[in-house]
C-alpha cells in the first residue's frame, strides 16, 4: 500500500481513496458521523505517511486526527474534478468539454472545459433530500433500504403523466413525461399507497429536478455530455434510469462513472502524486 492516501468528507460519508501494493486504486467508505472509525482505519496503516484531505468536513476531521498524519488540504471543487478526469481517461472517455453534476447531500453542478472548470449551479435536492422524504413519508431511514426497495416499486399509481391529462388526445409533448411528480395524489381517493412505490416516485422527482436543471446548463454552455457523480448513485439502479432516461430524451449524452462516488477522495490522492511528481 502506498504511503498517502486521499479522503473526501461528505455530509454523509467519508470516502478513502489510495494505492494498493500492486499499485491499484482501492477504494473504502466510512459514515461521517463515526470519523472514529477513519483514526482507527489509519491506525492500523502505519504507513500512510500523508493525507489528502477535502469536503466539508474536513475540520472535524482534522480535530479527530489531531497531528497523528501530515495533511495536505485541497479545495472540494478542484479535487473533485482531478477525480472525474482521472475516471474518464481510465474509464475511456475521450471528452473534454461536459457537465459535471455531483449529487452527494445535495447538488452540484460544475461546467469542465479542458482543465478548467467553473460551477454554474446547484439545488438543496439530492441525497439526503431522498433519506429526509423517505423517512418522513415511510419511516425508512437506511439508504440501502430505500435504495432497493425504490428498485421493487412503480411510480404509475402517484406520478401524473402528461397523457393522463390529455387521456386519449394527441399530446404537445412526449405523453410519458411526468406531468406532476406525485400529481395523483391530489386527485384520486387512494389515500395508502405501497412503501416502495413512495419510494419509487421520491426517486424520481429527485432524478427529474437534477437532470432537468443539468440539461438546462448544459445547453447555456452548448455541451452534450452530462457527467453524473456523487455517492447517491452507488449502487442506486433506479435512479441511474430516470435521470439517463431524462437526460436522453432531452438529447443529451448521459455517462455515470463506475466509482462515481469517490471523485473527491481520488483527487485528492492525485493531488499529492502531483505533489510528489508520481
Amino acid at each position: 500500500m502506498s504511503t498517502w492516501i486521499g479522503i473526501d468528507t461528505g455530509g454523509t460519508l467519508t470516502k478513502l481513496a489510495y494505492m494498493n501494493d500492486q499499485q491499484e486504486l482501492t477504494l473504502t467508505v466510512f459514515p461521517s458521523n463515526e470519523m472514529h472509525l477513519v483514526r482507527e482505519w489509519l491506525e492500523k496503516h502505519p504507513q500512510v505517511e500523508e493525507i489528502g484531505l477535502t469536503g466539508g468536513r474536513t475540520e472535524q476531521l482534522r480535530d479527530v486526527l489531531k497531528t497523528m498524519k501530515s495533511i495536505q488540504y485541497i479545495v472540494e471543487f478542484e479535487a473533485t474534478l482531478k477525480g472525474v478526469r482521472y475516471l474518464l481517461e481510465k474509464e475511456g472517455h475521450s471528452i473534454s468539454q461536459s457537465i459535471i453534476t455531483n449529487i452527494g447531500t445535495g447538488t452540484s453542478i460544475h461546467y469542465m472545459d479542458g482543465n478548467s472548470h467553473q460551477r454554474v449551479g446547484g439545488t438543496g435536492v439530492g441525497g439526503g433530500t431522498l433519506i429526509g422524504l423517505a423517512t418522513i413519508m415511510t419511516g425508512i431511514s437506511d439508504f440501502d433500504e430505500i435504495k432497493s426497495n425504490a428498485f421493487e416499486g412503480s411510480r404509475d399509481g402517484i406520478d401524473l403523466l402528461v397523457k393522463d391529462i390529455y387521456q386519449g388526445m394527441d399530446t404537445p409533448i412526449d405523453g410519458n413525461l411526468t406531468a406532476s411528480n406525485f400529481g395523483k395524489v391530489g386527485i384520486t381517493e387512494q389515500r395508502e399507497f405501497d412503501q416502495n412505490d413512495v419510494l419509487a416516485t421520491t426517486q424520481g422527482l429527485i432524478g427529474e429536478v437534477i437532470s432537468t436543471l443539468s440539461i438546462q446548463l448544459a445547453e447555456q454552455h452548448n455541451t452534450d455530455h452530462i457527467v453524473y457523480i456523487g455517492s447517491t448513485l452507488i449502487d442506486n439502479i433506479q435512479l441511474k434510469k430516470v435521470i439517463e432516461h431524462y437526460t436522453i430524451l432531452k438529447k443529451h449524452k448521459p455517462i455515470f462513472l463506475q466509482d462515481c462516488g469517490f471523485s473527491g477522495a481520488i483527487g485528492a490522492l492525485i493531488n499529492i502524486r502531483e505533489h510528489h511528481k508520481i
